[in-house]
């Protein structure tokens, strides 16, 4: 994948790093040339570069005949896919997949417990200044440990769900294209010490296409699936009707994945008791979504992997990266074309 070992390799940083990082970088091999653009990136640069590192400024395949190797700084990857340089055959898109893991795992935790002791509730009755008449018989949570999850994408942030998931003594399930590999691959990144690497904790694994027979199980149904033209409204008619109308949905992996209309209906009609969601099919979400007014919703705008040190998180992976491409060994989180992720 690279040149010889002798020649420099030349790469573009098309984003605001500290000069901290670009110091970790730099110091991985004396052969890479790394140049930092904040801004537009000079022609001159596009035609000897051979890596790029960038979110949002990707050159014409004529403008960069060198290019072999893209590593954006998000998970998903769906974005990529309408620039013609990420469509050549001999240029590898890298994402940082996997970086997300511990933080939409704990949003999914914050939204399973909100749910289970009823927070969307308790904020109704603060904005009214009402004390409900026998508070504890209203509010009583069912125990964690007797309630199940079903998580929907068993990648590295449904394995993370499922590690607390167990820690708090619930039942998982999961799902997953692939059942007859539940481990994760040595290309895919994963953050020490979390997790569920070896595919162990759930008790049971359904295909894709029995999402609707895990989901009649479950109390909470975690969604964490990268959106493709094959995860498209995964989550549809079926799967509400099979829902328990107790239950709650947390969409944490795109809003293209679950048909909407689907879930206002099911949310509407008390076919199910609650969403909570940071994902949806149109971003911002508009105003006039039914969703906005829906007590028993809790949005957020797509910030459910943020963090303080997201800049850092993805320089570490694209420095893990950085130095398996100066050694010729295959680098991870690699797009699959044929999956889209």
């Amino acid at each position: 994948m690279t040149n010889p070992a002798t020649e420099p390799i030349k790469v573009i940083v098309a984003a605001d790093i500290s000069d901290e990082l670009m110091a970790k970088l730099q110091a991985i091999s004396p052969r890479l040339e790394i140049t930092r653009y904040t801004g537009e990136v000079p022609a001159t640069a596009w035609a000897t570069a051979e890596v790029l590192y960038t979110g949002r400024h990707f050159p014409l395949p004529e403008q960069a005949p060198r290019l072999r190797w893209i590593q954006v700084p998000s998970a998903g990857m769906e974005h990529t896919q309408r620039f013609p340089i990420a469509q050549a055959e001999d240029v590898v898109i890298t994402s940082t997949s996997g970086m997300h893991a511990q933080q939409l795992a704990n949003y999914t935790w914050l939204m399973i417990l909100a749910f289970n002791f009823r927070l969307p509730e308790w904020m109704i009755d603060k904005q009214k200044a009402h004390w409900p008449e026998s508070p504890q018989s209203r509010y009583v949570p069912v125990d964690i440990d007797q309630q199940t999850v079903g998580i929907v994408g068993y990648g590295s942030i449904g394995r993370e769900i499922a590690r607390l998931a167990k820690a708090f003594g619930m039942r998982v399930l999961a799902s997953k294209r692939d059942i007859k590999r539940p481990a994760q691959r040595d290309t895919e990144y994963i953050q020490a010490g979390i997790g569920d690497p070896e595919g162990d904790i759930p008790e049971r694994i359904y295909p894709g296409e029995a999402i609707a027979s895990m989901a009649a199980e479950c109390d909470y149904l975690a969604v964490t699936l990268p959106y493709t033209e094959g995860t498209h409204h995964n989550i549809d008619d079926s799967v509400f009707e099979a829902m328990k109308e107790s239950a709650v949905i947390i969409n944490v992996g795109r809003g293209g994945v679950i048909d909407e209309k689907a879930m206002i209906t099911a949310l509407s009609s008390g076919k199910i008791r609650g969403a909570g969601l940071d994902v949806f099919e149109e971003e911002p979400l508009p105003s006039t979504s039914p969703l906005w007014q829906m007590d028993n919703v809790i949005i957020s705008p797509h910030v459910g992997g943020s963090t303080t040190r997201y800049q850092e998180k993805a320089i570490d992976i694209f420095a893990g990266n950085l130095k398996r491409y100066v050694e010729n060994r295959p680098l991870m989180n690699m797009l699959d074309r044929e999956t889209g992720y």
